[in-house]
């Protein structure tokens, strides 16, 4: 079910990313009186699942959901129509109209996304507004992985500064790292401050997603909230609401201590001390060979979130903040991946890497955040120098408008096709990833 709840979101964020593109070029070709002979969501190769024609302009959807189109009569595009363009230009085409007119319908659907990124970022500021951990307010200080440890840091340790830049949302700490190629953290441990130098080799490692920093938990107090299915602990007869005090009497102040003594003992009978209204008694219990004692536990009161609200006039401008900062970091990531050492190349991902990225239940802000996000992305892969691409056609059109010359039928049909042989592999590189990694997790 968690499966499906993430496609219905993918697929329902693509068609509107897809539809607001293609309208995109679509209302700029009709501005410029040009002929669209077809608007299509998804492409369909030998059949559509559904279309009707209105006008000049037949409209459908068609069954491969890897995108979608408008058709422009007189235009070299993806469709390859060669015997369209044998034929004398007529008025109505593309290939007719001025360079600057043929411009401004390839950067439409560019155009659009970045609009409609910025008008949802806004509405989930008016609607939402922003929630953010102040760093200041992880008091416990941070618990780190293998990755942190190759780093220097060590749990407890509290985060202050990344190269000079203060912390203030604790959870952009781990981007600020990897997409500013930061050098250096300050850090307070023990009581004293301290500089920690963040080695080139754990880049790679940090674009796999392999974490590395999260808020420290206390231990106390753990209520028990829940049980998972086949619980030892609930066999043993703990109940919802039990506090548990100790492990083989042994006490825990932070809950990586807890969870790590179970680890050591996994498979193995423990003892748990248990306060139940106001009385102590101990319990022996199995634990599951994977170190568990099947109960769940609530940490949301551990920390103090700030919430800021927006009123309708304030969210235009933090929404435009958002949706600048959004595609700045977006840039940054591009650039990583084109800088070999980082390996950035790597972690590059297809539908099963944005899929995953959607929440398992149907949460209508983060749907949005990362509809607003997936649109920006569009925008700025369109805009890539590749034929095949809006960004393609933009090049050739700008190398028309410089030199006053066009280049020819031919060269752009060579074109046309060694940029969908690209993309194609890019296609395939990037949804290989996705499967490579199923395997190998």
């Amino acid at each position: 079910m968690d499966i499906l709840i993430k496609v219905a979101q993918l697929l329902l964020s693509l068609s509107i990313l897809v539809i607001m593109h293609e309208l995109g070029h679509f209302t700029f070709a009709k501005i410029f009186h040009t002929r669209v002979e077809k608007f299509y969501l998804f492409f369909n190769p030998w059949f559509s699942l559904f279309k009707i024609k209105k006008g000049e302009t037949e409209y459908g959807i068609g069954w491969l959901p890897l995108g979608g189109y408008v058709k422009i009569s007189g235009m070299i595009d993806e469709s390859m129509d060669r015997e369209q363009m044998k034929k004398p230009p007529q008025p109505w085409e593309f290939r007719s109209k001025p360079a600057w007119q043929r411009l401004l319908i390839m950067l439409g659907g560019i155009l659009v996304n970045f609009i409609l990124a910025f008008v949802i970022y806004i509405a989930v500021m008016f609607v939402w507004g922003e929630q953010y951990l102040p760093n200041e307010n992880v008091k416990y200080g941070i618990l780190v992985d293998q990755l942190g440890e190759e780093i220097g840091l060590r749990n407890g340790d509290k985060i202050l500064a990344v190269d000079t830049e203060r912390v203030e949302n604790f959870n952009m700490i781990l981007p600020d790292i990897v997409l500013n190629h930061a050098r250096r953290l300050k850090v307070e441990r023990d009581g004293k401050i301290i500089e920690v130098a963040i080695p080139d080799s754990v880049f790679p490692k940090l674009l796999q997603g392999k974490g590395m920093i999260q808020p420290r938990l206390p231990f106390d107090p753990f209520i028990v909230e829940g049980f998972l299915k086949n619980s030892p602990a609930r066999a043993a007869g703990l109940k919802k609401g039990d506090r548990l005090v100790a492990v083989d009497s042994n006490r825990f102040k932070y809950y990586d201590e807890f969870r790590n003594y179970l680890l050591q003992h996994k498979g193995q009978q423990v003892t748990l001390t248990v306060e139940r209204d106001s009385s102590f008694f101990t319990v022996p219990v199995q634990l599951t060979p994977e170190g568990m004692i099947g109960v769940s536990t609530d940490f949301s009161h551990v920390f103090e979130y700030k919430k800021i609200k927006y009123s309708f006039f304030e969210s235009i401008p933090a929404g435009i903040r958002k949706g600048i900062k959004t595609t700045g970091d977006y840039l940054k990531q591009i650039k990583l991946i084109f800088t070999p050492r980082t390996k950035a190349y790597e972690s590059l991902g297809g539908f099963i890497t944005i899929g995953s990225i959607f929440p398992s239940v149907w949460d209508w802000y983060s749907f949005w955040n990362l509809t607003a996000f997936l649109s920006i992305i569009l925008a700025i892969m369109n805009l890539l120098p590749i034929p095949g691409l809006d960004g393609g056609h933009v090049l050739f059109l700008l190398y028309e408008m410089i030199t006053g010359r066009k280049p020819g039928d031919k060269f752009m049909e060579y074109a046309q096709i060694a940029g969908m042989i690209l993309l194609l592999a890019l296609l395939l590189y990037a949804n290989g990833n996705d499967i490579f990694k199923l395997f190998h997790k």
